[in-house]
C-alpha cells in the first residue's frame, strides 16, 4: 500500500486501549485501518522490538502499513514500513541514513512554516496538528481546518491530520486538504474498536469522494 492511499491511520498506545493492545490492533485492522503507528515511549528497547515484530505480522496479514514512532532503528529491525518523527526527534536526514531509501518517513508539523521546511527534507508525508483539543497529547487547543489549509498551501506532501479526530470532525480535516486522519482515543478507547474504525473510515472515504467530486 502506498502512503497516498492511506485514509485511516491508527495510533496504538497500550495505556489508551480498553482492550488488550494486540486485540485492539486486530479489531482496528478488521475495521479498515490502513496503517498502524506503534507509539510506545515507555517500553524497554527489547519489548518495543518484540511488540513491533508482532504488529508487523498483524499488519502484513491485513495488507496495512506499520509505522514505528520515534525509532528508525527499531523500524528497520522489525521490518516495518516506516518511522514517524517529531520535531524534537532525530532529524529526518539522519533517520534516512538509518532506514535507507525505501522506508517511509513521516514528520509532525504544527505550522505552515514547518510544512514548507518539509519540502526540502527526505520525507514521505507529514502529520498536521493538533486539529482539535486532545488529552492524548495534552493539547488544550486545536487549530482545526485553518491549520490544514495553511499547511496544504505550503507543501504537496501527503498530509495526515492528527489530534482530537473523531467520526464527527474527520470530514472537516479531509475537506480542508488532509489525505488521511490519524486517530488514537476515538479508535482505541472503546469496547468495540472495529466498529469505531468502520465509522471513521466511512466518514473519511465519503469526505474524500466529495472533495474529489465523485459524489454530490
Amino acid at each position: 500500500m502506498n502512503i497516498t492511499d492511506i485514509r485511516l491511520y491508527a495510533l496504538l498506545t497500550e495505556r489508551f486501549c480498553r482492550l488488550h493492545w494486540q486485540r485492539t490492533a486486530e479489531a482496528l485492522l478488521a475495521g479498515g485501518v490502513d496503517a498502524v503507528q506503534l507509539r510506545e515511549k515507555d517500553l524497554s528497547d527489547r519489548e518495543l522490538l518484540v511488540r513491533s515484530c508482532t504488529l508487523r505480522k498483524q499488519t502484513e496479514a491485513a495488507g496495512a502499513l506499520l509505522i514505528v514512532n520515534d525509532r528508525p532503528d527499531v523500524a528497520v529491525l522489525a521490518g516495518a514500513d516506516g518511522v514517524h518523527l517529531g520535531q524534537d526527534d532525530l532529524p529526518p536526514a539522519e533517520a534516512r541514513r538509518i532506514v535507507g531509501p525505501d522506508l517511509l518517513i513521516g514528520w509532525s508539523t504544527h505550522s505552515a512554516r514547518q510544512a514548507a521546511q518539509a519540502r526540502d527534507l527526505p520525507l514521505d508525508y507529514i502529520g498536521v496538528g493538533p486539529f482539535a483539543p486532545t488529552a492524548t497529547k495534552g493539547y488544550e487547543v486545536g487549530f482545526g481546518a485553518d491549520l490544514v489549509r495553511a499547511e496544504r498551501a505550503a507543501t504537496p506532501l501527503p498530509m495526515v491530520a492528527i489530534g482530537g479526530i473523531t467520526a464527527d470532525n474527520a470530514a472537516d480535516a479531509i475537506e480542508a486538504g488532509a489525505t488521511a486522519v490519524a486517530v488514537c482515543a476515538a479508535l482505541c478507547d472503546t469496547d468495540d474498536p472495529e466498529a469505531a474504525a468502520r465509522r471513521l473510515r466511512a466518514a473519511v472515504v465519503a469526505a474524500t469522494e466529495r472533495r474529489e467530486g465523485r459524489q454530490p
